[in-house]
Formats: structure tokens, C-alpha cells, sequence
């Protein structure tokens, strides 16, 4: 019985976090599909609406190791409760505001509270379950990510478009606004319970295995939103479909996404090399086959519900690589994860984007084959000095 209400607590913990992680990322990436509409709102050129895309993951890359490791003493539901209200205030800003310049300010700010709440949601999740179960609790915290990030795109576009920008920013900070009343009641006290130093934490830069996996995760998730940047574009002008029927589609990769979530969560509990090691190829398959198909509507479709699984896979890999290769600091590690992410997703978007500019919408997908093969070696490098350390440590034992 005692099990049964741990495993309850544990999996509402779970829940509340995977909706505030949902509500982070949507903030983020949610006005990626309405950037026209905030130029038309601001009376701003497209490319500085943009701005609110890019300052917001430009500042989440350098807050990503900072934020975590200076509040990575305090309790945990309270540090979560900080981030929540800066968003949810952020966001009513955003709403009633009429100036660009407050918008983006409204923007960066609760952009530098991003990985605090992120970070400590994955290191949360993990802790809550045994050891070995930990992947299964993460990837479920990972929904809330492939939600926010692929998902919240279209919602968000199709409630901008129906109403306006203002009634968008209202739905960001009532989804915050709802976590944040939930973790006042239904999250207990998170205190730490072992509090490491900064130094401590800071060591981990000191090991290989650590740089292998941070650069590896740069340029896969580089390879994946370097394309995905340009996924519209490229059913738009290569497979030649409406913006609506591209809606369609973006939802079968963000379900997909999901799901391969929850197959990684299975994975990486049971086969954790060979599902690292693996994923990068078989995406390079997938991303050939797109190259070669992409005039074909079906064929996309499947396509992209198998790469979408393949990329929440992924994204989990990611997160495991870097988090394994810094057990001792976990709230630090997660926030090396999400600069690795954030920077690799800039990096990649403007790599793909140079192959447009000179060859064209189809050839983005050369920027994505050259990331992942980078990727692939410094995940087999990452491998090889996992090893040797496990053997060092054998020997000294």
C-alpha cells in the first residue's frame, strides 16, 4: 500500500512538472509560427520580430550552466516557484504591452529563469523513482518538451490567428499560472539534500567524457532543428502543400516525437549504448530517404512520423549523455544540456540555412548529414572514454 501512494506521489510530481516544462517551452518557441503577426502587431520589420525568437535562445544558452549551478542549493519547489512567477508575469507584460522594446525585455528575462526550472524538472523527475528508472521518469518529463517545442507551434499560431496576440500571451501565462497554483498544493518541500559546491560541480568540466558529450549533443540537435527550422518551407516548396495541410503534418511529427519519447524512456533503461549509438544512423537513413522523396505527399507523411520518432529518441540521448557523464552534478549537467540544445538549434538553423541561400530549399538536409556525422564521432568518442574511465576505475578497485 505504502508503494502504491509513493508511486502516485511520484507519478503526479511527474505530471505537474511535464506540464510546466510544456509551458516553459511553449513560451519560447510558441511565437515561432506567429512572427509575422508580431510585426504586424508592433509595427517591426519580420526580421527584428524574429528577435524575439532568437534573444530569448540566446540568453537560455548563456543562463543554460550559470542559473542551476548558483541556485543549486535551495529547495527545489521554491526555486521552481521563482521561475514559474517570472513567467507568468513575463507573459502578462507581453500581453498588455504596445512597445517592441518592452516585449523583448519581457522576453529575456524570464529566458535567464528557463533552465533553472527545466534543469531542476529533469533532476527532479529522476530522483523521484529508483536509479534504474530514471530514464522512463525523464522521458515523460521530455513530452512536455516535444509538446512546447513542436506542438505549442501550430496551437499557438492557430489561437493568434482566430483571436489575436495579446489572447496567445494570455494562454502562455495561464498554463504557468496553473503549474505555479499546482506546485503551491499538490509538490511537497524539495529541500537539497546534499549540497555540493560550486567547485564541486565545475569539476565535471575537467573530464573528457563531459566535452565529448556536450559537443555530440551540439551538433545532433543542431542536425535536427537545423532541418526542422525549415520543415514548412521545404512541404511548402519541395513536396508542394498548403500551409494547412503542413499543419497536419507538423502535428504527425510532433505526436510521433512524443511517442518516441516514451520509447526512449524503455530504451535507455534497458540497451543505453546501443540506443546512443544507433539513433544518428538510422535518422541518417530517414533524412536520405526524405532528400530522395520529398516531392511525394504520402511518402512525407510517413517519413516524418518515423523521423519524428526517431528525434524524441534523440532528444532523450542527448539529455542521458551528458547527465551520465556528470552524475554528481546533475542540476549543472542539465544545465550544460540545455546550452549544448539551445546553441546547437542556432548553430544549425544558420548552417542549414547557408545551403538554402546557395543551393536551395532541398539541400538544408546537407547541413543536417554533415551535423549528425559530426555528431556520430564524438558520440563514439564519448563511448570510448566511458570506457577506458569504467576500466581505470576497475583497476584502482
Amino acid at each position: 500500500m505504502e508503494k502504491l501512494l509513493e508511486h502516485k506521489r511520484s507519478s503526479l510530481l511527474v505530471f505537474i512538472l511535464t506540464v510546466g516544462v510544456f509551458g516553459i517551452i511553449n513560451t519560447e518557441m510558441g511565437v515561432v509560427g506567429i512572427i509575422p503577426l508580431i510585426a504586424e502587431t508592433f509595427n517591426v520589420t519580420v526580421p527584428q520580430a524574429g528577435w524575439t525568437v532568437s534573444a530569448f535562445a540566446f540568453m537560455v544558452a548563456i543562463a543554460g550552466p550559470i542559473m542551476p549551478l548558483l541556485f543549486s542549493g535551495i529547495n527545489r519547489k521554491k526555486v521552481m516557484l521563482l521561475a514559474l512567477a517570472v513567467f507568468v508575469i513575463s507573459n502578462i507584460i507581453s500581453m498588455v504591452t504596445t512597445n517592441f522594446t518592452v516585449i523583448l525585455i519581457a522576453r529575456i528575462i524570464p529566458a535567464i529563469f528557463h533552465p533553472i526550472y527545466v534543469s531542476m524538472a529533469f533532476s527532479v523527475a529522476a530522483s523521484s523513482v529508483p536509479k534504474e528508472q530514471a530514464p522512463k521518469a525523464v522521458s515523460k518529463i521530455f513530452i512536455g518538451v516535444s509538446a512546447g517545442m513542436v506542438l505549442g507551434v501550430p496551437v499557438t499560431s492557430l489561437i493568434a490567428s482566430e483571436t489575436s496576440f495579446s489572447v496567445a500571451m494570455l494562454f502562455f501565462a495561464i498554463v504557468n499560472a496553473l503549474v505555479f497554483i499546482a506546485t503551491i498544493f499538490l509538490i511537497p518541500s524539495i529541500p537539497v539534500k546534499e549540497r555540493l559546491s560550486y567547485g564541486a560541480q565545475l569539476r565535471v568540466l575537467k573530464k573528457a567524457i563531459t566535452w565529448n558529450s556536450i559537443i555530440a549533443v551540439t551538433f545532433i540537435n543542431g542536425a535536427m532543428f537545423g532541418f526542422f527550422s525549415f520543415m514548412s518551407d521545404y512541404l511548402n516548396n519541395i513536396t508542394g502543400l498548403s500551409f494547412k495541410v503542413i499543419s497536419i503534418m507538423l502535428f504527425i511529427y510532433g505526436g510521433a516525437n512524443i511517442i518516441g519519447n516514451l520509447i526512449a524512456g524503455k530504451l535507455l533503461v534497458q540497451i543505453p549504448s546501443k540506443t546512443i549509438k544507433t539513433i544518428p544512423f538510422l535518422m541518417i537513413a530517414v533524412y536520405v530517404a526524405l532528400f530522395f522523396l520529398g516531392e511525394y505527399m504520402l511518402a512525407m507523411g510517413t517519413i516524418l512520423l518515423i523521423l519524428g520518432i526517431l528525434a524524441g529518441i534523440a532528444s532523450n540521448n542527448c539529455q542521458y549523455m551528458i547527465t551520465q557523464a556528470a552524475p554528481e552534478a546533475p542540476d549543472f549537467a542539465n544545465g550544460l544540456f540545455l546550452t549544448s540544445t539551445n546553441l546547437g538549434t542556432a548553430v544549425g538553423t544558420a548552417f542549414c540555412g547557408m545551403f538554402i541561400t546557395q543551393l536551395g530549399t532541398r539541400y538544408a538536409l546537407m547541413g543536417t548529414f554533415i551535423f549528425l556525422i559530426l555528431g556520430i564521432l564524438f558520440v563514439f568518442l564519448r563511448q570510448y572514454n566511458e570506457r577506458k574511465s569504467n576500466q581505470t576505475v576497475t583497476k584502482d578497485n
